[in-house]
C-alpha cells in the first residue's frame, strides 16, 4: 500500500515532466538538468532515494504535499518507519546553479550507482535520475508487452 504515495494528483499550475535524456555527472557531482524540466523546478527541489534503484527529484509544489502525507503516517508499523527512512534520511533540498545543473550528493550518487553517465526520466509530476547502465537493465527487464499491462492496471486507470 505504501507504493501508493508515490502516485500522486499532478500539481495544479506547473507543466509536467516528459522524455528521457542522456548527462554526463562531471568529477564535482553535478548533473545538468534537461532545460524543459528546469521551469518547473525554479522553486526548489527536493532529490532522494527512489523506490527503485534510482534518484526521485521533485519540484517543491510536488514534494511539500507528499512529504505531509508520509509524515502523516503512523510510525507504530515498521514499514512505515522504513518507508519514512528510504524517503527522507538522504534527501537533499537543492537549487539549480545558473547553468541549471545540481549537485547530487555523493550518498545519493552512490545508492542509485550514478558514477559518471545517468539518465533523466520525466515521470510526469516528478522526475527519476538513473544511472545509464542500471537503466538499461531496467528497460530490458520492464519490457512487456503494453496491451497486457494496460490490462492488469485498467483498474487503476
Amino acid at each position: 500500500m505504501l507504493s501508493a504515495l508515490w502516485l500522486r494528483k499532478p500539481v495544479q499550475g506547473r507543466g509536467v515532466f516528459l522524455g528521457r535524456f542522456a548527462f554526463t555527472v562531471d568529477s564535482k557531482g553535478r548533473l545538468a538538468i534537461p532545460a524543459r524540466f528546469r521551469a518547473g523546478l525554479t522553486n526548489g527541489l527536493v532529490l532522494t532515494r527512489g523506490v527503485d534503484p534510482c534518484l526521485a527529484l521533485y519540484p517543491m509544489e510536488a514534494w511539500t504535499p507528499l512529504a505531509a502525507r508520509i509524515d502523516a503516517l503512523s510510525i507504530a508499523d515498521s514499514d512505515t518507519r522504513a518507508f519514512r527512512r528510504l524517503v527522507f534520511a538522504e534527501a537533499a533540498d537543492l537549487e539549480l546553479d545558473s547553468q541549471g545543473r545540481i549537485l547530487v550528493p555523493a550518498a545519493l550518487r552512490d545508492y542509485a550507482g550514478i558514477e559518471r553517465d545517468a539518465v533523466v526520466i520525466g515521470v510526469h509530476s516528478f522526475v527519476e535520475v538513473w544511472s545509464a547502465d542500471r537503466w538499461e537493465r531496467h528497460a530490458e527487464r520492464a519490457a512487456i508487452d503494453p496491451s497486457e499491462l494496460a490490462h492488469r492496471l485498467a483498474n487503476l486507470i
